[in-house]
């Protein structure tokens, strides 16, 4: 038998600035390695070994060695759940510069939220989807339901497919997640990864390197413009 959640423990570990800024770099679901962290965190590397074997013995990282590094990544869906609310009620910081400005809004459009798609277009898709009913409308926090994934946009999408895989794991097949710069759920869950997999293996966005901001191709955009336009 188990007590309270130990809040505090987690909170610890999240609260120091450089295990933070760790975290969120990780938050794309990318394995970097200490080094990268090191960077960028502006830490030395042996600090952010320490950070790093404080993140792990809490669970809030994973490693896996390949060859002479180690590389680092979120321990999981949940991890990046918790990230991902706190930045919800996290002041914002100041923009100084105008590539603070064009960062800020590459990440506001469109960028991974862990595995799956996020940001305004995120919930443009989102959108697209209800109002087809392929899905029911989202609730942040909440398990999703598909109603026909042989809509138009969901068929397109492979909605289907991706049900199919979805019942092989314990993780929700489809969760509204609150979207933390549009304070709206966007498809996060199995099904949301999935989505993300489609998008960038259709070509509509791609990945940055050093970055989780997704660069919207020009088919992407046209095809975004059609579902905005409904």
């Amino acid at each position: 038998m188990h007590g309270d959640a130990d809040l505090a423990e987690p909170a610890r570990l999240m609260g120091e600035p450089a295990r933070a800024a760790m975290l969120v770099a990780l938050l794309d679901g990318r394995s970097l390695p200490a080094s990268e962290l090191a960077g960028i965190a502006g830490v030395s590397a042996s600090t952010a070994s320490t950070h790093l074997a404080q993140l792990l013995a809490g669970g809030l990282v994973s490693d896996r060695r390949l060859g002479r590094h180690r590389y680092f990544t979120l321990a999981g869906a949940d991890v990046a759940n918790a990230v991902e609310a706190l930045q919800l009620i996290a002041p914002r910081r100041a923009v100084s510069s105008y590539a603070q400005s064009a960062s800020a809004e590459r990440l506001a459009l469109a960028r991974s939220c862990y595995d799956h798609f996020a940001g305004r277009l995120a919930l443009d898709l989102a959108d697209a989807l209800v109002r087809e009913g392929a899905i029911a409308p989202l609730v942040a926090g909440e398990p999703g339901r598909v109603l026909d994934p042989g809509a138009p946009l969901a068929e397109r999408l492979g909605l289907a497919e991706g049900v199919g895989v979805a019942g092989s794991s314990r993780r929700p097949a489809l969760r509204g997640c609150l979207d933390w710069t549009e304070r709206r759920p966007h498809l996060a869950g199995r099904l949301g990864a999935h989505v993300l997999r489609r998008l960038i293996d259709d070509g509509w966005v791609g990945r940055r390197p050093g970055d989780r901001s997704l660069r919207v191709t020009d088919e992407g955009e046209r095809e975004f413009a059609a579902l905005a336009r409904g």
